[in-house]
């Protein structure tokens, strides 16, 4: 089948090359860039799929408009506003494009809050001797029970590095019932709170949706054990900062680990930057080789399944925005 594929602007430097490796794997696919949100409109208008994000004035011109692919595999607050949702265009994601980076990238948070990292890396820069010998400022893995809160593909492949440690692993999450690696209990989303104050450790890793957004506020995280940590890796609105910083200015929380803020850049003045118990690392934890080969591979394959009539793979349920 023929089709027409819009890359809507801005352009990114890394799809220069897409256009013509997409046409030439793909038989019959033609693929517009252009450059100006005017030029799109007018591309859109016999558009058969796009590539990027979709405001509500350029869908208004995508009447023919069947399939969506989103760059990331979480897409920025506002990429699925109403108007992509009431659309029968059906979008997909990048999902597990880069699962190893941030699975590696949270089990770095991890161990360095458990061996008390960040008061160190504050007393190497003001070239502090202070070794700590307190048997309670270390988290011992092997003896401890990690809760993961979103079990997709990157919480089941912390939840395997995790139990290799020989952490004990709980999973929460809407969609995951069976029993995956690593994993000693799988458990419903309503069951958050009940488990909350048994875990030595809770990572985050649920996407942004409206369902999850301020899902960790002052009367969860209250729930948590005083000498437990949080790490968040999923999406910033999921935790409200205000309520974990006052959560651990009043003792009640033991420290905290974050690459995802529920306002990026994290504002200078935000108190968490200096918290001796807190680790931040500037929405990195996706960092690492084959980036650009991963999310190539999945447009690539989705455009050959566009062609030839088969279901795509990364489909979003759009109204839960992932």
């Amino acid at each position: 089948m023929s089709f027409t594929m819009v890359f809507v602007p801005p352009q990114q430097d890394e799809t220069a090359t897409w256009p013509q490796r997409l046409a030439e794997a793909v038989p019959g696919l033609r693929v517009l860039r252009p450059d100006t949100a005017e030029e799109a409109a007018e591309a859109l208008r016999t558009a058969d799929a796009a590539y990027g994000a979709l405001p509500e004035e350029l869908l208004a011109h995508a009447g023919q408009l069947r399939w969506l692919q989103a760059p990331q595999a979480g897409p920025p607050a506002g990429f699925y506003h109403p108007k992509l949702i009431e659309h029968p265009v059906q979008v997909t994601n990048m999902r597990d494009t880069y699962t190893d980076h941030v699975a590696t990238h949270t089990m770095a948070l991890v161990l360095a809050l458990a061996r008390g990292l960040p008061q160190y890396v504050r007393a190497q820069a003001q070239s502090n001797w202070a070794p700590d010998w307190d048997p309670g400022s270390v988290l011992a893995m092997a003896e401890s029970t990690a809760l993961i809160v979103g079990v997709g593909a990157i919480g089941k492949e912390v939840g395997r590095m995790l139990s290799a440690f020989g952490t004990r692993v709980i999973g929460i999450d809407a969609r995951q019932t069976d029993l995956v690696e690593g994993f000693a209990e799988m458990l419903p989303a309503a069951a958050l709170d009940e488990r909350l104050g048994q875990a030595d450790l809770v990572i985050i890793t649920v996407p942004h949706t409206p369902e999850t957004e301020g899902m960790f506020d002052a009367e969860r995280l209250a729930k948590m054990r005083s000498n437990a940590y949080l790490v968040n890796i999923g999406r910033g609105p999921t935790l409200r900062l205000d309520a974990l910083n006052d959560t651990l200015a009043a003792g009640k929380l033991a420290g905290a680990a974050l690459d995802v803020f529920e306002t990026e850049p994290l504002p200078p003045e935000h108190p968490l930057w200096t918290r001796p118990d807190v680790l931040i690392t500037p929405h990195v934890a996706g960092a690492g080789p084959h980036a650009e080969e991963r999310r190539f591979a999945v447009t690539v394959e989705n455009a050959k399944r566009f062609a030839a009539g088969d279901p795509l793979i990364n489909v979003v349920d759009k109204a839960h925005w992932h």
